[in-house]
């Protein structure tokens, strides 16, 4: 049966055994209060995004099974999908040894216009659709290892802002 209720509390942390080699949640939110978080595909175990999570945006996403977040540029809770219609179905959450970091393992939802499965607001299905070519440091660029966009951006969000910073 699945969970409909999120967990009032994580465990506290109380002993390096008990967070390296127990059995209970006590993650380790920064001084922001966010924990780092990485998404990938469930079945093609594609890296799809990064992004930060807050307690209660840990919280959601254990309850719903959909993928919550903590927007940095917006300052504000962020059910992925919210506007696009583009979910992260959660099938797995881990998290690392010092429990600071989460990774989903996600499917993707359709959204019901303009495209196919994406994670990335620019249109791509990733997030990380370039590649940081060059030897030796001098010259950097950038390669584009997706080929073309999933959907259009501006059909999709329309008037919402972008939530890139410069």
């Amino acid at each position: 049966m699945m969970r409909t209720e999120a967990p009032r509390t994580f465990s506290e942390r109380t002993s390096v055994e008990q967070v390296e080699e127990g059995t209970e949640l006590a993650p380790k939110f920064d001084g922001n209060g966010i924990i780092p978080c990485i998404t990938q595909h469930a079945e093609t175990r594609e890296i799809l995004m990064f992004a930060f999570m807050n307690a209660e945006a840990f919280r959601l996403t254990i309850a719903t099974r959909l993928a919550h977040y903590w927007s940095r540029s917006r300052r504000k809770l962020w059910k992925k999908g919210e506007t696009s219609g583009m979910t992260q179905q959660v099938h797995r959450i881990l998290i690392d040894d010092d429990q600071d970091c989460v990774v989903l393992e996600v499917t993707l939802g359709r959204p019901d216009a303009g495209g196919g499965e994406a994670s990335c607001h620019v249109g791509y299905r990733s997030c990380f659709y370039r590649e940081v070519v060059g030897q030796g440091g001098d010259n950097p660029t950038l390669h584009f290892i997706e080929t073309g966009k999933t959907f259009d951006p501006e059909a999709v969000y329309g008037d919402t802002p972008n939530p890139t910073r410069l």
